[in-house]
Order: structure tokens, then sequence, then C-alpha cells
């Protein structure tokens, strides 16, 4: 590994959410550790910018008196106003997390813990996205033994350009007896956390309005090998997501000609 790697840490649930401060918690001992987060949770942002409003960066005495910074925005915002505004150097490394719920599947096109690695890696930085299954209380004992292996690993074998990796840890109920079943490089699934619209009441001003609210959405033909599945049977789950060009190139080859042909003048 690197001599004392520089990592970049963020997340979507906010500076100071368990999660975070325990994914600092695990690197500083191998790592110089610079945390810039969103100062408020950030769920489900993707990979989106704050730019109607200002971004307020504050320095906030941490844990041990370690320095990290909170923004008034968003993942992806962190992670620009981070390369920008605080660190002199480019970071050997860009980890996101450890967000509290699933973020498997299809699940990467929303979530804000994806999104700051998304925003890692279109800068040329290796960049992983780390999630537990369970939503509350996430037992982070297992992350603790991976995430020093895992981050290892990718400084030593960075994924090619444009490639996250997107790790997710199971359930404790998916565990077999409490025992870690393995570990798998594996393929995205297609399950995601679809609507589920709970509609309301205004107390006083009577006009109806939505809390959108989600639930996990399976399919009937999920692959086998996949995020989804593994997680369900107790491995530790990691995809290389890849980000930097997502041309559908079968579809510009066969139908190019065709499109094309339909608009001449």
């Amino acid at each position: 590994m690197i001599q004392r790697p520089t990592i970049l840490i963020t997340n979507d649930d906010g500076i100071h959410a368990p999660g975070i401060k325990f994914l600092w918690d695990v690197i500083k001992s191998f790592a110089d550790a610079i945390v810039v987060a969103p100062a408020e949770e950030q769920s489900a942002t993707g990979l989106s910018l704050t730019t109607r409003v200002p971004l307020k960066l504050t320095k906030l005495n941490w844990h041990q008196n370690e320095s990290a910074w909170s923004v008034s925005g968003t993942p992806a915002d962190c992670i620009k106003l981070g390369l920008h505004a605080l660190v002199k150097k480019k970071p050997d490394l860009i980890v996101s997390g450890i967000n509290r719920g699933s973020n498997a599947g299809r699940n990467v096109l929303y979530s804000g813990t994806v999104g700051g690695a998304i925003e890692g890696v279109l800068r040329g930085i290796p960049s992983i996205a780390f999630s537990c299954f369970d939503f509350k209380d996430p037992d982070y004992t297992l992350a603790a033994t991976f995430i020093p292996k895992i981050v290892s690993y990718t400084l030593n074998h960075p994924p090619s350009t444009g490639t996250l990796l997107n790790v997710n840890f199971p359930s404790r109920l998916s565990l077999q007896n409490s025992v870690y079943q393995g570990f798998k490089l594996t393929r995205q699934g297609k399950g995601m956390h679809m609507e589920n619209p709970s509609k309301r009441t205004h107390p006083t001003e009577e006009h109806d309005y939505y809390w959108l609210g989600a639930k996990m959405m399976e399919y009937e033909e999920e692959v086998e090998e996949s995020d989804i599945s593994w997680l369900q049977k107790g491995y530790v789950t990691a995809v290389p997501i890849h980000v930097d060009e997502m041309t559908d190139h079968q579809h510009l080859k066969t139908s190019k000609e065709h499109f094309e042909s339909h608009f001449l003048l």
C-alpha cells in the first residue's frame, strides 16, 4: 500500500452520523483522513449539486480534536469543495459512507453515498462507496474487518478509469448463525427502492400532500450472480460500477444509420 496515503471521506447521512465516524476511525490508523461531509442528511440526492444558494463550509472540532468540515450541500458538493478549497494535493482515494441501508442493485442511481464516489472517479481518483444493509441499528463489526483490506487492495490495484467500487455489507439477519459467509466481486442486481407514497391532509390548510416513502422492490427474474442475491445469503458484495462513458455502443452501431436517415433535409 502507498506509504501513509491521503484519503478524503464523505457520506450522505450527514457529518454527525455514526457511520462516517466509524469509517474515519478505521481509516485513520493507516492513512491521513480528511472528512468533508454534508451538514445535514442528504440521502437519495445522487450526484446532484447545489447551484441556486451559496454553500457554507464550516470547520468542526471532531473526535480526538481532529479537523473535519461540514458543507451545507450534497456529497458531490463536498467532494468538489474538498478538492478545490481544502486538499492541497489530490488524495490517493475517496471513500463514501458508511451508509445505513443498502445501496445494492439499481439504488446506485439514487444514492448520495454512491454520488460522492462517482464525483471522485469523474476526477480520476479511485473511489469506494460503503453501505450496510441494515437501516436501523446497523452493526459495523463486519465492516471493520474488511474496510482496511478493501482500501489497501484498491490503493494497490485501482479500478480502471471511470470505475468505482460499490461495497455492501449484509444484514445481520442474513448471516447464518451470525457467521460471515464470504466475499463476492459480482454484478449489479435489478432491485431498487420504489416509491410508496403516503397521502396526508394538511391539518389547517386542508390540502393534500404526500410523503413519497420507499420500499425495496425485488424482481422475480433477479440474476443469481448479483449483489442483491449474494447479500441475501450473507455475503459481502463489491460491484465495479463504470460511469466514465455510458454510451450504449451496441445501439449506436445498429441504429445510427437508420436513425439519422429520418432527419435528412
